[in-house]
């Protein structure tokens, strides 16, 4: 696999598309809340080292109850929970890279290759940011365009930037060579690495996808995923808002719960109970940031 630029090619042109980033204010739509639509745009994630089989049993079956878009794993219970998910629509993603994203391109090109053969639809791959803010972007362009190649389309890409570890011109550099290497969505983190999804860098990915389209030959559009601190219905109200489409969080089934009861509220009157500030209860595993 060939680079498309040299790391100076690469630096010209990231600065010809950060001069015409604008970032919009207003709301970008929202899913109805409660609604199938609005589930869908959840990745159902567990991501914890010493997670047991039982808890992937119950995230695969929350998956399939809510109607979630994809659950999000390691390589290693790709098969579990393709096996779990059989005859539902629900997806399963596998994290290649993960977390740190430093690891070499061969081992993340057999993680790719693993997971795809385990059954992974989606897989969501952590951008070698320490390489980025050094600027050696052709050797960034080169993992994910090998990467790419490995896993053609339909599987889809997403690539998790890490932003609370970037700045402002390179969360826009990283987008700008994931939509070279024909990823699907850019990503905010990990949910491992310091702070998690924000509006702000949301925002700001949302108008880096809409730049970088108008110079796409296709017209073709990234996505955004804001992903690490999603924990309530009000959290990902505003991350859609902020121009995401996808969220990744351990909490979707109390995200759905609070959407639910949101709507039944809206029809009748509120009781005592839930007058005096009461949440909802929910029985199910406690989750974490990822």
């Amino acid at each position: 696999m060939t680079t498309r630029y040299t790391s100076e090619e690469w630096t010209r042109f990231i600065a010809e598309v950060e001069k015409d980033i604008v970032v919009s204010q207003e709301p970008y739509p929202c899913p109805a809340i409660g609604s199938p639509a609005f589930a869908k745009t959840i990745d159902h994630t567990l991501l914890k080292l010493d997670a047991k089989a039982v808890q992937f049993d119950s995230l695969c079956a929350e998956a399939r109850v809510d109607g979630f878009a994809t659950v999000c794993v390691r390589p290693n219970w790709v098969a579990h929970c393709v096996s779990d998910l059989k005859a539902s629509d629900v997806k399963v993603a596998c994290v290649i890279g993960f977390h740190e994203g430093t690891y070499d391109l061969y081992h993340k090109m057999q993680e790719t290759k693993e997971a795809l053969h385990a059954g992974a639809e989606e897989l969501d791959v952590v951008l070698n940011y320490p390489e980025l803010k050094e600027g050696d972007y052709a050797s960034v362009y080169n993992e994910l365009a090998t990467l790419r190649s490995q896993a053609a389309h339909p599987t889809t890409l997403k690539l998790i930037l890490e932003t609370s570890q970037l700045d402002r011109s390179q969360t826009i550099a990283a987008c700008a060579m994931a939509a070279a290497a024909n990823f699907d969505f850019v990503k905010t983190s990990t949910g491992f690495n310091g702070q998690g999804a924000t509006e702000e860098n949301v925002r700001l990915m949302a108008a880096c996808c809409e730049r970088l389209a108008t110079g796409s030959l296709e017209g073709r559009k990234m996505r955004v995923k804001a992903s690490g601190g999603i924990r309530t219905i009000e959290d990902a109200i505003k991350m859609m808002e902020a121009g995401a489409t996808r969220l990744g969080t351990s909490g979707g089934v109390w995200i759905v719960k609070e959407g639910k009861d949101t709507v039944e509220r809206s029809r009748s009157p509120p009781s005592v109970h839930e007058r005096r500030g009461s949440r909802p209860g929910l029985a199910t595993r406690l989750f974490t940031d990822y």
